[in-house]
Parts: C-alpha cells; structure tokens; sequence
C-alpha cells in the first residue's frame, strides 16, 4: 500500500526514494526506535516527516486519480482485516502506519477509534478481496520467487507473551504461514483459470527483513524492475 500511493499520486520514482534514501537514517530504522518507541521503524518519521517535508505527498493527485485504492489492516480485537479506501487519506496517512506496522516489532496504531497492525498478517496477498470487489482480472505482484513457501512463525513464546492481551492476534500469527501458502494455492489456481497475471522475482531475494544496506535494496529493487519488464515483454506490451 505504501508504494501504491505514489504510483495513484502519479510521483515517479517516490517508492524508490522513501525506501532507501533515508535507510541509514537511525530515525528511519534502529534499535534507538525500539527502544523508545517500541518500533524498530521510525513510524512518524517515515509517514510524517517524510510525506509532509523532506518528500512530500501530493495527496490532491492521489485523490484525482481515477484508479480505485483499498489498503488492508488487521483488527488487534478480532484478528480479521478490514479495508479502507481513499477516503480514508485526505490529508494524512496514518491508515499507511497501521498497514506497516509489523506485530511485535511495532505498537498497534490507533486509527478511527480501532486499533490495527500489518494488513499481511491477516490477508498477506489480497486476491479475494479484489474478486470481491468487482475485479474480474487480476495482475498479483508477488515479493517473493515462485518457488517460496512460508514458514510457520517463530519465537512463539515471545509474540504470545508480547500479545498476550490479544488472544486472536496470537493464534493468527500462529496460522500466518497456512494462510500464506494457501493463498498461494488460490493464485496458481487463478492463473490457470486465466483470471490472474503473475509478476515475481526470478530467483530468491538477497536482503534480510530488516535489511539496510543501500546496495542490496538497489539489488533488489533492479530484480523487481527485470520482472515488470519480463512481464510486459510476455504481454507484447514492450519491446526485448
């Protein structure tokens, strides 16, 4: 959802620069973070300081593109996702913190009266949602090589006893991978339909989760870059 925005607002190239110009800032991501905020992401300083001043957001682009926008968070009560569109961005993106913030590695945001956490966790790639919505073709952008099947999450012990006063959360978090992999049955299934489209990485990703080594997420980011472009080669829609 983070980078979706900037490709509706019609910002090329802002995906990119608040994903790595800012990577060795400590206000970006740190143990500091962690500790004082219980985030190893800045959160304000990455959906604050940055859309508002040192890479603004044109949110007046955003809400004028004609293409429609849903981003998920999970319900810290229920454990389930729910959805928001651009209505839910007029002037700030406080929607885009919950989305991001990952269990235990960062506090759950308070957004209209409702505390939520990472959308993946619940709904890692969205496929029925956009079905339910009305999409009748999909194209799924996958981070991961085809080849990837989620593990069960580790440190059990700890995301129980650091969710422990949400019960639902922790027995998400414990079928997270099942989840995943299912959705993945479900996307092989929707390409042999010839419902759905699949851009993925060619070859597993070089970085860690928490990766700050400008190099490799250049690297990275070149490897999604050939398999748009492999892609739309498929398609007739570019040139070898």
């Amino acid at each position: 959802a983070s980078n979706s925005v900037s490709y509706l607002s019609g910002q090329q190239g802002r995906g990119l620069r608040t994903n790595i110009d800012y990577i060795a800032d400590k206000r970006y991501l740190s143990i500091g973070n962690y500790l004082k905020n219980g985030s190893l992401f800045g959160m304000d300083f990455i959906f604050k300081e940055i859309p508002e001043n040192l890479d603004p957001f044109d949110y007046t682009a955003f809400q004028a593109s004609p293409c429609e926008f849903r981003v998920g968070v999970t319900n810290i009560q229920t454990g389930c996702t729910e959805y928001f569109g651009k209505e839910s961005m007029q002037n700030e993106c406080t929607v885009l913190k919950a989305s991001a913030s990952l269990p235990v590695f960062s506090p759950p945001v308070l957004f209209q009266g409702k505390y939520y956490l990472d959308g993946g966790t619940s709904d890692p790639i969205p496929v029925e949602q956009a079905l339910r919505d009305g999409c009748d073709r999909l194209i799924v952008v996958l981070t991961r090589d085809r080849s990837y099947q989620k593990k069960p999450q580790g440190f059990k012990a700890f995301y129980s006893l650091a969710l422990r006063k949400y019960p639902e959360m922790v027995r998400l978090l414990a079928r997270r991978h099942q989840i995943y992999n299912q959705t993945l049955l479900r996307i092989a299934e929707l390409e042999r339909e010839g419902i759905a489209d699949v851009i993925a990485p060619e070859q597993p990703l070089p970085i860690d989760k928490f990766e700050k080594s400008r190099e490799k997420l250049m690297q990275v980011y070149e490897l999604g870059f050939a398999a748009g472009e492999h892609y739309l080669q498929r398609r007739g829609l570019l040139q070898a």
